[in-house]
């Protein structure tokens, strides 16, 4: 397969006509790369179960993790599940933007769709260029993030490249994605939301709007027989192919640890701008991600590609704080370190 590729730029009427022929590509039963805010998206009819499949192939995904639907307006949830009046609250308050809530769906979307459940994960993005591009194919899209099952998420069309170039029919190139993690993911239940993945609408945020149950699956490991409620939960995630490990230290402890893992070995460190300067004077290669905590999922994925560019035997990095969006960045590097964690005293 020949991947189309099209970058986005300042010229409205070549835009409309890159987002023409990916309308097509959807409707037609294809796959579409697409930028939004949190990452790129891997897009196809969520109405067409034969195009669902099409998704698992080119990721190499299980088809029991389910993918998320993207809608235009809020009020297209309507017409392929069953709202409430909780989802018109988050919505009211969090939509367009980088949150993902889980309702009861509607027959006209497949169990293809949902990975075999009765309810479906729906999301109106807040970037333009996504918003586009679901008005130009005219049916809700499907997309999980446009990498390989299993990789850190792309969070610019070069990522997706790498992962998806001759795998599936088009990608559109939007720019770096603003957030760099996945969406908040929630699920109304009676009286409260339970957060099965955190993102950019922080578990602070959500509790302004309701009493909220943080799902064991952010920071555990679920069970080979527990089927996931939602993308992300279950598998490996997030990895790149060289091992990374979690240190749960004080600064002191682990520039001890780094410093003497590096004598001889090519290793690899992920750290803030602060602590990269003392780091600096160990053997390890030093890959930075900024000093505060939007930065740092910002820039995440990216870093992790970084470690397989440099072909470092392993990657270390500290467990990181899990207030705000910290909880995002925890979930996602705990996973991408199959939840390995080095306690240091």
């Amino acid at each position: 397969m020949i991947t189309e590729y099209f970058k986005i730029g300042n010229n409205i009427l070549q835009n409309q006509e890159y987002f023409r022929r990916a309308g097509e590509i959807i409707r037609s039963g294809g796959l579409v790369a697409f930028p939004t805010e949190t990452v790129y998206g891997l897009g196809a009819n969520a109405l067409d179960s034969d195009a669902a499949k099409k998704i698992y192939e080119a990721k190499g995904r299980p088809s029991d993790n389910p993918l998320i639907i993207h809608i235009a307006k809020v009020e297209d949830a309507d017409k392929y599940c069953y709202t409430n009046d909780l989802y018109h609250i988050l919505a009211q308050k969090f939509m367009p933007g980088p949150l993902t809530v889980i309702l009861p769906k509607r027959d006209c979307i497949p169990y293809t769709v949902t990975g075999g459940l009765d309810t479906v994960a729906v999301r109106l993005p807040a970037d333009q260029n996504a918003r586009a591009l679901i008005e130009a194919a005219g049916v809700p899209i499907a997309a999980p993030s446009a990498n390989r099952s299993g990789k850190p998420s792309p969070t610019t069309a070069k990522h997706v490249l790498e992962d998806m170039n001759g795998r599936i029919d088009m990608i559109i190139d939007g720019g770096e994605s603003d957030i760099g993690l996945e969406s908040t993911i929630v699920k109304p239940e009676d009286g409260y939301l339970n957060l099965l993945r955190p993102g950019g609408i922080t578990l602070e945020m959500l509790e302004e709007i309701s009493p909220v149950k943080i799902d064991k699956a952010i920071t555990q490991k679920l069970n080979k027989n527990e089927r996931p409620l939602a993308p992300g939960m279950k598998y490996r995630h997030y990895a790149p192919d060289t091992k990374v490990v979690l240190i749960d230290s004080d600064l002191n402890s682990f520039i001890k640890f780094i410093t003497e893992q590096s004598k001889n070995r090519n290793i690899a460190v992920i750290v803030s701008n602060t602590d990269a300067e003392e780091l600096k004077k160990t053997n390890a290669a030093v890959l930075t991600y900024g000093d505060d905590d939007a930065t740092e999922a910002h820039n995440l994925f990216a870093r992790l590609r970084e470690v397989d560019e440099r072909k470092c035997e392993i990657a270390y990095a500290r467990l990181p704080e899990k207030s705000g969006i910290g909880l995002a960045v925890y979930n996602r590097i705990i996973k991408a370190a199959g939840y390995e964690v080095i306690k240091l005293s």
